[in-house]
């Protein structure tokens, strides 16, 4: 996932979120446009590729492969994993401010 892009959507909430207390948005330093849904596409799409290189180095690993160790297969596992959990982490907390969002008073 792009540390540029998480950056730049942060700043947005944030901006909302002086909005929404009465407060004045601070200005950001260059004006970006972001777009929540490509955020959300390549951060998902790093996360397959992930997975899939994982999934290729555990093959090539079984079939003997001498380039390949079995720590760079753990490890690049163990990545997938994390950022597997991540994104699950990430989906709830969506799902449980947009349950906040729909029970609120109006």
């Amino acid at each position: 996932m792009k540390v540029s892009g998480v950056d730049s959507l942060l700043s947005e909430m944030r901006a909302a979120m002086a909005l929404a207390q009465g407060g004045a948005a601070p200005k950001p330093a260059a004006k970006t446009t972001t777009d929540f849904a490509s955020v959300l596409k390549t951060s998902l799409d790093s996360v397959a590729q992930a997975q899939s290189h994982a999934g290729a180095m555990q093959k090539a690993f079984v079939r003997g492969d001498e380039n390949v160790t079995l720590s760079n297969v753990m490890i690049d596992g163990q990545k997938a994993n994390i950022a597997f959990q991540a994104t699950l982490q990430v989906r709830n907390k969506v799902i449980a401010a947009y349950n906040d969002i729909m029970n609120m008073q109006v």
